[in-house]
């Protein structure tokens, strides 16, 4: 049976004309498909049945209020659609998993009114306290079968370990960003060892947050990488036309 795939959260290497695709973030299901774009809970719920045995997870974690609004859902229902694959698409975008840490930390956790409602919230709690703080949630990094990836169960493990213990939500939300920051500017310099690429180009709608862009850029240059970023432009979508005219003239003017 062919799987339904979204792209996003990829690691491109490109010119004018043609591109591979090097890494990703790991592929998570979208149980309900655009549901789980407005109900930002789904998301939680498919990273944490991804991520763990659910059954253990809800066991380890049973007095966490994500676990128990989880467990007041229709989970039956999802695991069916999960393991049907019916609609429940796989997305490796980075915007489904901030609604999934997002809803975690009890923001937008049932329905979202725009795109990017919880990622937006997320953003607002970490600000006030990012710099206050270097602590940073641990992504895994494996060489698949044609991709790089990185996978989010260390990352969950320490977020939920830390909403148990009572720590203060500004301070998780802080940590969400820098261990995703942390983790992209990794996978650059991996990427960057095999490649020889030394230009880094930051785009797509998450890095519209202002933490993770500046994190990011900030960590590159350091490590001597040449970094750009859309200042005239949309970063997100809104690019995505400019873009394809001008590769599009490229092919036409370089075949």
């Amino acid at each position: 049976m062919h799987r339904a795939e979204l792209f996003g959260g990829e690691f491109l290497y490109c010119d004018y004309r043609q591109f591979t695709r090097l890494a990703s973030l790991q592929e998570m299901p979208m149980p309900g498909g655009h549901q789980a774009m407005r109900e930002p809970w789904r998301n939680t719920y498919a990273h944490l049945a991804r991520c763990f045995d659910w059954q253990q997870c809800r066991r380890r974690f049973a007095d966490l209020d994500i676990v128990q609004f989880l467990n007041a859902k229709p989970l039956k229902t999802l695991d069916a659609m999960l393991a049907g694959k019916i609609n429940s698409p796989f997305t490796s975008s980075c915007g489904r998993s901030f609604d999934a840490f997002a809803a975690a930390l009890g923001l937008c956790r049932d329905r979202t009114s725009y795109e990017g409602q919880a990622a937006i919230a997320l953003e607002a709690l970490a600000a006030p306290v990012y710099h206050q703080q270097q602590a940073a949630y641990p992504v895994a990094m494996r060489k698949g079968a044609q991709l790089w990836r990185l996978y989010w169960r260390p990352f969950w493990e320490a977020l939920l370990a830390d909403l148990q213990a009572g720590v203060d939500k500004p301070l998780i939300a802080a940590r969400i960003h820098r261990g995703v920051a942390n983790a992209v500017v990794a996978m650059a310099v991996k990427l960057s060892q095999r490649t020889g690429c030394r230009t880094v180009i930051l785009s797509g709608g998450v890095f519209q947050n202002a933490l993770l862009l500046e994190q990011v850029s900030v960590s590159l240059r350091r490590r001597e990488f040449t970094v750009l970023s859309p200042e005239q432009l949309p970063a997100n979508d809104g690019g995505l036309s400019l873009g394809q005219a001008v590769v599009a003239a490229a092919r036409s003017l370089l075949r």
